[in-house]
């Protein structure tokens, strides 16, 4: 079969196999080509190296072709699958679907946290990078980068209002920004004596509290910057905590295979929660729309009558996830399908769902009244470390090892 090229095409293609063959030393051929297809001696410069790279562009445009032709087939399988469109489900059913509206580069290590605006069409990405980057999540812009930890940032919170952001590095730091105006750091803490893995505002927004690998909790005043409690009792690393929302209670996790709820304005542990038999990574409230469809899921346990709650969801690496009731301190119930660690919990603001993300790099949507898990987005190229949910919009946000943050559009 022979190759339909033009005049021109045909020049140029000969140009540059001359020019490879000449570079690469083939003194022989190339005097022989050079003769048989009627070409000067001399190749023009804009032929060099040009054989190599419309090779390698090749493979590169292969790759993407078939990167895209898979997006598509996903995106067709949506449509025969009859996903419904978003004028045909309520804001409540809407949950994540592939592929996904922006994949965000521009971190330069892994991603450990992502983190919705209260208010604003804004995001936030932490990263081992040791910085923090404002992202658009509607219109996948960069905005800026918050630079001033030395070492990976591990977690960020906002305040209720969004005025305030805080941030926990393994540089044993935390940082409290402004995130009205300025974008600068207006505080630092110090006094953990090890990796700080998380931080949380308690939700007034006067106080903050963060966890570290020292293996404890601290509570800071906002105002002063100093460190005015700290709260003992996990034997190994804290890896999270998290404020219920209405603030008198906030909870914890850690290596040492448990969750510990504490009073907040105490130093006391109410309660200790232990059926997770490895690393317990994340922890995450459930709203309050959420307690229908526990109570339903709880079922046959449910001898008692309703379950009241505060409930509270677990992920850990023995690949589970708990549901607890924290008033009784019971394990509600357990679900299982992820084949790796699990690394972020986020509920949907409707309550009858929930995602998580993990290191068999999906995000997976959990119908928690069957108790089930109802889709899985095969989400990044390496491990999920993160997850978070919109309040108010229909958006999920994820963050990977793979160095990306993606946004994924509900419907």
């Amino acid at each position: 079969m022979k190759m339909v090229l033009s005049q021109r095409q045909r020049e140029e293609l000969n140009q540059a196999i001359a020019d490879y063959l000449g570079t690469n030393g083939y003194s022989e051929a190339v005097e022989a080509f050079r003769k048989e297809a009627d070409l000067n001696s001399e190749t023009e410069k804009k032929y060099t190296g040009l054989l190599e790279k419309k090779w390698t562009s090749v493979i590169r445009l292969q790759k993407k072709v078939m990167e895209l032709e898979a997006k598509l087939s996903e995106a067709e399988k949506e449509v025969l699958e009859g996903a419904p469109t978003k004028s045909k489900r309520s804001p409540g059913e809407w949950i994540p679907r592939p592929p996904e509206k922006f994949s965000l580069s521009g971190h330069r290590a892994s991603i450990t946290r992502v983190l919705f605006h209260p208010i604003f069409s804004l995001m936030v990405s932490s990263s081992e990078d040791a910085t923090i980057k404002i992202w658009d999540f509607e219109t996948g812009e960069y905005e800026r980068s918050l630079k001033g930890h030395t070492d990976s940032v591990q977690d960020i919170a906002f305040d209720a209002q969004g005025k305030m952001l805080a941030s926990c590095s393994a540089d044993l730091s935390i940082k409290l920004w402004d995130f009205q105006q300025s974008y600068e750091c207006i505080k630092t803490m110090h006094g953990h004596d090890h990796n700080v893995s998380s931080v949380a505002f308690v939700p007034a927004g006067d106080f903050v509290l963060s966890a570290s690998r020292d293996k404890t909790i601290k509570m800071w005043e906002v105002a002063t910057g100093y460190c005015v409690k700290t709260y003992i009792g996990h034997r190994e690393w804290v890896r999270m905590v998290r404020v219920h929302n209405e603030g008198s209670i906030f909870a914890s996790c850690s290596n040492d295979h448990s969750i510990r709820v504490w009073q907040t304005n105490s130093k006391d542990c109410k309660v200790e929660l232990r059926e997770h038999d490895h690393t317990v990574e994340c922890i995450a409230w459930a709203p309050d729309t959420a307690a229908a469809a526990i109570n339903e899921a709880a079922g046959a346990d449910n001898k008692k009558g309703h379950h009241q709650g505060p409930f509270l969801a677990s992920g850990s690496r023995d690949k589970t996830i708990r549901i607890w009731d924290v008033g009784v301190g019971l394990c509600l119930f357990t679900l299982s399908g992820h084949d790796n660690w699990i690394r972020g919990i986020s509920f949907h603001p409707g309550g009858k769902f929930m995602v998580t993300a993990s290191d068999d790099k999906t995000i997976r949507v959990w119908d928690l009244r069957n108790k089930r898990c109802t889709k899985t987005l095969y989400a990044h190229q390496h491990f999920c470390t993160s997850i978070d949910f919109h309040k108010t919009h229909p958006y999920v946000i994820s963050g990977s090892v793979d160095q990306t943050v993606k946004v994924w559009e509900c419907r």
